[in-house]
């Protein structure tokens, strides 16, 4: 079976990471206009690559929840395509082999001037992750974050709607399904394909299908999702 993961900041949540939209998030400390979007870098470049300096350290403190770990698991039965807005590196540290970044790589940087070219993403060491005003790309530009900023295109975005058009199940954990273009992600499976919700709060969602939404946080509502699926 065809499985789509579609995650948000809900799962990583669990795992100590720190929210931009949550009460306390990060949103809270910083403007968004100042640090994750292109007029922001454009006006201070110093600022935005400290700030995601700061959450590259950040995510070498923390580990995978359980959540993460369950999804992983999920490929010893299934074919496990994970979808996620998040930035972290978490999925894979679980043990997910195929996952889509749709806003981009934490512990990437990339060309200012061509930030989806290949040629230039670059993986940083975890030893060396502090970029400095001067590091730059193969084309000599100043190295930038490789995260899709507000108000830039996903380029992710139609590989993951031609994996959801395949998709024999859905499940989603931990995502408000009020961001687009991922949001519009649900519309793309076939009519019919079982889907679950998993997230402790309400959500208002309008799908044109059934759901069945498991009211609890990522960890507790995966444990619950794989003995409904055993």
């Amino acid at each position: 079976m065809r499985v789509i993961v579609l995650t948000g900041a809900g799962m990583s949540a669990e795992s100590g990471i720190s929210t931009f939209r949550d009460n306390g998030g990060l949103w809270e400390q910083y403007n968004v206009e100042d640090v994750a979007t292109p007029e922001g870098w454009a006006r201070d470049p110093k600022l935005v690559t400290e700030f995601y300096n700061v959450r590259r350290k950040q995510l070498l403190e923390v580990q995978p929840c359980l959540g993460h770990r369950l999804v992983a698991e999920l490929e010893k039965q299934h074919e496990v395509i994970v979808v996620t807005q998040n930035v972290d590196d978490l999925h894979e540290r679980a043990g997910s082999s195929h996952v889509i970044h749709l806003h981009g790589e934490l512990m990437k940087v990339t060309s200012s001037f061509s930030p989806n070219d290949p040629r230039y993403i670059k993986t940083l060491d975890p030893e060396h992750l502090e970029v400095k005003m001067g590091d730059v790309a193969a084309d000599g530009s100043q190295l930038r974050p490789f995260i899709v900023w507000f108000g830039e295109a996903v380029p992710e975005i139609d590989k993951a709607v031609e994996e959801c058009a395949k998709a024999d199940m859905l499940i989603v954990i931990g995502t408000s399904l009020n961001v687009y273009p991922a949001a519009g992600l649900t519309r793309c499976v076939p009519p019919g394909t079982p889907i679950y919700l998993i997230d402790p709060k309400p959500v208002t969602w309008n799908s044109e299908e059934k759901f069945r939404h498991i009211m609890k946080g990522a960890s507790e509502g995966m444990q619950e999702l794989m003995s409904i699926l055993s």
